[in-house]
């Protein structure tokens, strides 16, 4: 039956070129925009993931500002550390230059007094954006280092870089040892220390060396090196309270020492207070050398008292510059490990944030070349629906034949 009020064939083409059309507008906005979900109603929940995704890429853009920062404070730090380390070798070689009895010490001591004063300008100016590291006044830093993501939320995660002392202020000399070695004899009253054990067997592979004063404050500190090996002990308020402090002192210095596992003995003579025996059992000579510091001096404030310029100060400085050296190398050591993970985090960051990208181009981005093949396809089906709706718009007027 046909009929001059309802025309089925032009409904159906109108339908079929109104979703050609549709179609073909969506393949046009995502070549021109060059994303197939470009907005929430294209793909909602895709849309929201590659939100989230991209907010977590901005993040990370200041995570890697942070690293940045963070790893150039660092290293200032190290720089600084070391540099320190070699003016402290330099200085070493001074010291050891006046252990000999026809010097100039005078003249030593000058060089000695430049190289404290240049190590003193390197620690004031190791700073970077107003942050100094090795100064002591900055206990630790943390370094923004990354966002982790869970179904609980977002946390940040931190690197924690230590702050170390290298300030060679508020340090006062205390005489607070007395030693006796086989190669030395017996020494005064010093607040340092140094001597060589000989291997087992030698005619002075053992040493006493005697805490020499119970005048020590909470927060003082005795710190040992035998061969590479750093031992320190710090003096509690406990202890100072104690009737017998050089005992107890001198009793967590063996416990310190032992604790290293180095192939010495130590005894622990009762009969004199504060008395440590120290044995080389070793098959190589063992460099000792100790150093007292107060509670309120830095790092290297052990540094201020020495001077060469006499033979007495010249034998102490030489058991000072060697705990002085390992302060600043621990330093250095430290720095350096946190430069390292800082740098390795900046990497990983950068890797992920590629990743991240890529990711959310997977899902959102236009393949264009099916969105060139849908468009030609699309182009011919609207031409081709045009011809269609013409045709079946034409329908009804063949029925004017029939009143003819």
């Amino acid at each position: 039956m046909s009929s001059i009020l309802t025309n089925n064939s032009a409904m159906v083409a109108l339908q079929t070129l109104k979703g050609i059309n549709s179609n073909l507008s969506d393949v046009q906005s995502q070549i021109s925009t060059g994303k197939t979900v470009s907005s929430a109603k294209d793909n909602s929940a895709v849309w929201a993931i590659s939100k989230v995704m991209e907010s977590d890429v901005n993040g990370f853009k200041a995570i890697s500002d942070s690293l940045a920062l963070g790893e150039s404070s660092v290293a200032v730090a190290r720089n600084a550390a070391e540099t320190i380390t070699d003016l402290l070798t330099d200085m070493k070689t001074k010291i050891v230059a006046a252990q000999g009895e026809n010097v100039d010490r005078t003249k030593i001591n000058t060089d000695v007094t430049a190289l404290k004063e240049q190590i003193a300008s390197v620690v004031s100016a190791a700073q970077f954006n107003g942050l100094n590291l090795v100064d002591g006044t900055t206990a630790s830093v943390n370094v923004l280092s990354s966002l982790d993501r869970s179904s609980s939320g977002v946390d940040a995660s931190n690197i924690a870089v230590t702050g170390q002392n290298l300030s060679t202020g508020g340090y006062t000399a205390k005489a607070a040892f007395v030693t006796g070695a086989a190669t030395n004899g017996v020494s005064a009253t010093l607040d340092s220390f140094g001597f060589a054990l000989d291997a087992t067997g030698g005619a002075a592979d053992d040493a006493a060396i005697t805490i020499a004063t119970t005048a020590f404050a909470a927060g003082d500190s005795i710190s040992m090196r035998l061969g590479d090996t750093d031992i320190s002990y710090t003096i509690t308020a406990e202890d100072v309270a104690s009737t017998t402090t050089r005992d107890v002192v001198a009793l967590g210095l063996k416990t310190a020492i032992e604790a290293t596992g180095l192939d010495v003995t130590v005894d622990y003579d009762s009969g004199t207070p504060g008395e440590l025996a120290i044995t080389n059992n070793g098959a190589t000579s063992l460099a000792v050398s100790g150093q007292f510091m107060n509670a309120n001096a830095g790092g290297l404030g052990a540094l201020t008292a020495i001077d060469v310029s006499s033979s007495s100060g010249a034998t102490a400085a030489l058991g000072s510059i060697e705990t002085l050296i390992g302060t600043a190398i621990n330093a250095a050591a430290s720095f350096g490990s946190a430069e390292g993970r800082i740098n390795t985090q900046a990497d990983f960051i950068s890797s992920l944030t590629d990743s991240l990208k890529s990711g959310i181009g997977a899902m959102v981005d236009t393949d264009m070349e099916e969105a060139s093949a849908r468009l030609q396809a699309l182009q011919v089906q609207q031409q081709l629906g045009v011809q269609s709706l013409s045709i079946a718009n034409q329908a009804p007027q063949a029925l004017l034949s029939l009143f003819r």
